[in-house]
Order: C-alpha cells, then sequence, then structure tokens
C-alpha cells in the first residue's frame, strides 16, 4: 500500500495527460466500462482502467452479430486481438505501453490487488479456457490463492504473445514461488516492458 501510494504520485501527471487525451479523443468516460474481474479465492471485483476502447466495447463484442466472427477470434488467441477495431486512437498508445493500467493503484489501496501478482482475469475467459485447456484447472485453482497484481511475471515474459496454457503456468509457477526477491526482481523488469510495449495488444 505504501508503494501504491508513492507511485500513485509518481504517476500523477502522466495520468493526468491520459485522462485529458482520452476525452478530446473519443466520447465517453474516462475509466473502462469493463466487467468485474476474479480476484483472490475467486471473489470478484471492479479493476479500474482507463478506457482505451470504445464505450461498451466489451459487450459489443459479445452480442453484436456484426461483430461474431472477430469474438471468434478473440477466444481462439487466448482473449487476445492483435488488430482490434473497437480500440480507439489514444488506446492503441497507452495499451502498448501499459498507460492503461495506471488506475489499478487505487485497486492496491482497496485490498483486492497487489502490486506483484498473477494476471486478473474476466470470469468468462477463465470457464472458456479451461474448457480448451482442460489441463489447466489446477494450475487457476492455485493462481486464484493470491491477490492478482498490478504487474507479474506474464506481464514481463512476452505478455500477450503468450496463450493461456502458457500464461497460467507463469502465473502458478509465480505463486508458488513468491518472495520479496521474486517480486522486486519483476518490478525491476516492469519499467522495460512498459517502455518497449513488447507483446503488447
Amino acid at each position: 500500500m505504501v508503494g501504491s501510494i508513492f507511485l500513485m504520485v509518481l504517476f500523477l501527471p502522466i495520468g493526468i495527460l491520459v485522462a485529458c487525451a482520452i476525452v478530446l479523443d473519443s466520447p465517453g468516460p474516462v475509466f473502462a466500462d469493463t466487467p468485474e474481474r476474479v480476484g483472490k479465492d475467486g471473489k470478484p471485483f471492479k479493476l479500474y482502467k482507463f478506457r482505451s476502447m470504445i464505450v461498451n466495447a466489451h459487450t459489443k463484442l459479445r452480442t453484436d452479430p456484426t461483430l461474431r466472427s472477430l469474438y471468434q477470434e478473440y477466444k481462439r488467441n487466448s482473449y487476445k486481438l492483435h488488430d482490434d477495431p473497437r480500440v480507439t486512437r489514444v488506446g492503441h498508445f497507452i495499451r502498448r505501453h501499459s498507460l492503461d493500467e495506471l488506475p489499478q493503484f487505487l485497486n492496491v489501496l482497496q485490498g483486492d490487488m497487489s502490486l506483484v501478482g498473477p494476471r486478473p482475469y474476466y470470469s468468462d475467459e477463465l470457464v472458456e479456457q479451461q474448457r480448451k485447456y482442460p489441463h489447466t484447472k489446477d494450475l487457476v485453482k492455485i493462481v486464484l490463492s493470491a491477490r492478482p497484481g498490478i504487474t507479474g511475471h506474464w506481464q514481463v515474459s512476452g505478455r500477450s504473445e503468450v496463450n493461456f496454457d502458457k500464461r497460467i503456468k507463469l502465473d502458478a509457477d509465480y505463486v508458488q514461488k513468491k518472495s520479496l526477491l521474486l517480486d522486486l526482481m519483476i518490478m525491476f523488469k516492469s519499467p522495460w516492458a512498459m517502455i518497449s510495449g513488447k507483446g503488447a495488444v
């Protein structure tokens, strides 16, 4: 929590610039209107993110008939799209450099997240991906025993270039081996992952 407060103050000027850019770029709120994520012990929570897509993008992808083929591609690619038409101009930049994640310091202060931990998943994503990769069910249980993090082993190990089965294995390995030294190593690698944008979509 102390680290989160320090980083909130440090990134506040960047956060203000991002918020202004979002307002000027496209109509809609500053924060994303995404559904709840799955937290520790399977508890759902509201994850705060800067909006990088059009309004109601999550629901439209799942319900709009014109986006049916896009949704099938989304599920095939482990819930990632490399050419997502819903992403705004500002959204492309802030997603590439993980600036959309800055509001999650608030999630840390609320106790729903940690600075370092496994990636927080959507509930339908977990259900669908465990159906696709049935051998990951035990790994998912391990991952959900810990608080999700703003950054983590997956984020500094290829991000969206890593499929679900490999990603959940990375997260489970982190939970089983987690230590202060490992957290510091991940935090040390995180700024480069943000700056380079490697593996981000």
